[in-house]
C-alpha cells in the first residue's frame, strides 16, 4: 500500500462508516452520497479505488439498480487498471450517473484533505 493510501485512509473510512450507518437506516441515497465522498478521497490509490467502487456495486446490489451493477464492474476494471498511471479523471465520484472518464470539481473541504495529505507524503 502506497503511503498515500496509507494516509488518507482514515478519511476515506470515515465516509465508508458513514455510507453504512445511512445504509443500515434506509437513508440510500445519503449512503451513496458517503461512497461518492469516499471515491472522491480515495480515487488516486489503487486500493481504495477499486474497493468503493466495489462497495458501490454492493449498494447497487442491494437496490436491485442493474445499470449501478453493471456500470460499477466496468469501473472497477477501470479502477484496477488505470489508477497507478494516474489515469483516472480528477473529482469524478464514480457513480454509474457520470461518465466515468469525466473530471469533476472537487469541494473544497476534499480539496484540502487530499493537498493535506499529499503534503506529508
Amino acid at each position: 500500500m502506497t503511503k498515500f493510501a496509507k494516509d488518507i485512509a482514515p478519511y476515506v473510512k470515515a465516509e465508508l462508516l458513514k455510507a453504512s450507518q445511512f445504509q443500515r437506516s434506509g437513508d440510500y441515497a445519503r449512503a451513496f452520497t458517503h461512497l461518492e465522498n469516499a471515491h472522491v478521497l480515495g480515487q488516486e490509490s489503487t486500493y481504495w479505488h477499486v474497493k468503493v467502487h466495489a462497495l458501490m456495486m454492493l449498494w447497487g446490489i442491494r437496490q436491485k439498480d442493474t445499470k449501478e451493477i453493471v456500470g460499477q464492474l466496468i469501473r472497477i476494471i477501470g479502477a484496477a487498471a488505470l489508477t497507478a498511471i494516474n489515469g483516472v479523471p480528477v473529482g469524478n465520484t464514480g457513480g454509474s450517473n457520470v461518465s466515468p472518464l469525466k473530471p469533476m470539481p472537487i469541494s473544497p473541504e476534499h480539496a484540502a484533505i487530499i493537498a493535506k495529505v499529499k503534503a506529508n507524503a
